[in-house]
Order: C-alpha cells, then structure tokens, then sequence
C-alpha cells in the first residue's frame, strides 16, 4: 500500500510525538498526545483551518516560507526539516549557514585512532576546528595558531611555511580556492566568509587574481606531494568525507601513499611533545 497523503501522514506523526508541556500548552482534556493542529497552526502563523487542509491533502501545495514555519513551529530538526520539504515541494530547502558548534569526543577519537594518517575536521567556511598528532607534524600544529588564524586559506596565502611545503604552490591554491568557493555557496555561507575574502584580496594579489576567476571545484579525492622540512618529500593519498548529521562540518584525511611515506610520519610523530 502507498500514501497518498504522505505530507499530511508525516505532519501528524511529528505533531503526536510532541510534548504540549515543552510548548507552554496544558495537558488538561487532552484525547490524543501531542500538539493539537490549532496549537501547530498558532506558532505557525498560519490558519487553523488551512492547516487542517494541509494535513488532511486538500490543502494545496504549501510554500517553502510555510514549510519552513511550520519546521520551527514544531522545532524539527535539520534532517526532518529537509525531510518535510522533499514531501511537500519535492526538493530540499535552501541552505542556511549556522555558525560551528564544535565536535564530539567522539569525532575526536575517530581522529585520533588514525596514528600514522594526518586528519583534521574543517568548517564549511574551512577553518579548521580539530586535528590529530599526525596532522600537527605533518601538516600544520593548529594548536599554536590562534583559533581565528586555524583557517586553510589564510594559512594557504598568508603562512611563508605552508606555501614552502608545496611545490606546486600555485596550482594548490587554485585548487583550494575553487573548492572553497563550492564549499561556501553549498553552504550558504557567502556572508560570512565576506570579511576573509577582503582580507586575502587585500593582502594577496594571487588571491585576489583567483578569485575573480569565480571557478568552482568539488574537493573529493587526489594525491598531495609535500615538501616537509624535517621528512623531506611526502606523498599522501588524501580524501574528504562529509561528517553526518553535521552539514557544517567535513574530514579530511591523508593516507601516505608508500611504506617510506608512513616510515616519515612515524619519525615526526617521534619528535611530537606527548
């Protein structure tokens, strides 16, 4: 059997699974649990009685501002809130960019059981917000950056040592910015990267030259050649992964590409402070 209805089936189920009490209604004379559609349609803004339609299929197709107040009304979560969405207009709703929270423990300890592969958690506006040791020797030690320097593109533009690593630098940058560019629109979040983006056209003519250019590139996978001041040449195989649950944040990790690659990572972890 399929539902007809399933925009409506969804809505009633979201609406019995709610605690009048968490919204401020009584519990008195109540025959069935959760809001009452008049309660969802008050913090709604929206007509009782337009409302019932909606659940009922008789409604019309609602718009996306209904939808999404009616995703706060009933104070949905961001996957159930896409989730209405796709029922009701067949499509995702538009990104909206909410600042990082910070990780888990638990993506910290995911991080760090990968000892010889270097790995870091990264903002849609690509600061980095958590690392691992392999990460600290190879890549960059973020702990000594102040949090609002742990950024890739500044670090990429502004940073003498990481330009030296690469010996491509040129045609890394580019890629990184193309990347950045994808990852900030994907996430709405042109507005807040606005003042970095001054900041580096200020101070970089490279990047201010790339970023004019307004090319796009997904992320995904390749392989990175570093130029280490310590190890030497390094070659990792590197990946990224979106984190669930989480559309603020992505994974990123480098696998070293030969035996003598991992041998390197393992000397520098030596050298690491405990």
């Amino acid at each position: 059997m399929t539902d007809t209805n399933s925009l409506g089936t969804y809505l009633r189920d979201r609406r019995a699974k709610l605690d009048p009490t968490a919204f401020g209604f009584a519990l008195q004379r109540r025959r069935t649990p959760g809001l009452r559609r008049e309660e969802v349609a008050q913090r709604a803004n929206v007509s009782a009685t337009w409302y019932t339609w909606l659940e009922q299929g008789r409604g019309g197709a609602p718009s996306a501002d209904v939808l999404d107040r009616i995703a706060r009304a009933m104070m949905l979560t961001d996957v159930e809130r896409e989730h209405l969405f796709l029922l009701g207009l067949g499509r995702p709703p538009e990104v909206r960019y909410r600042a990082p929270e910070g990780i888990s423990p638990r993506l910290q300890r995911l991080l760090d059981t990968l000892t010889y592969s270097p790995a870091f958690i990264r903002t849609a506006t690509w600061d980095v917000v958590a690392w691992n040791r392999a990460a600290a020797a190879v890549l960059t030690d973020y702990s000594r950056l102040p949090d609002g320097q742990r950024n890739v593109l500044r670090l990429m533009f502004r940073d003498s040592r990481v330009r030296a690593a690469q010996p491509n630098w040129q045609g890394v940058a580019r890629y990184v910015v193309a990347s950045f560019r994808a990852d900030v629109a994907r996430a709405g979040a042109a507005r807040n990267v606005q003042s970095l983006v001054d900041e580096l056209c200020a101070t970089s003519p490279e990047f201010a030259a790339m970023w004019r250019d307004n090319d796009v590139q997904a992320h995904g996978d390749g392989v990175k050649t570093l130029q280490h001041p310590v190890a030497g040449s390094l070659s990792m195989e590197f990946s990224g992964f979106a984190v669930d649950g989480r559309p603020d944040l992505s994974m990123v990790v480098y696998n070293p590409v030969t035996a003598a690659d991992a041998n390197k990572i393992r000397a520098l972890l030596k050298s690491l402070p405990k």
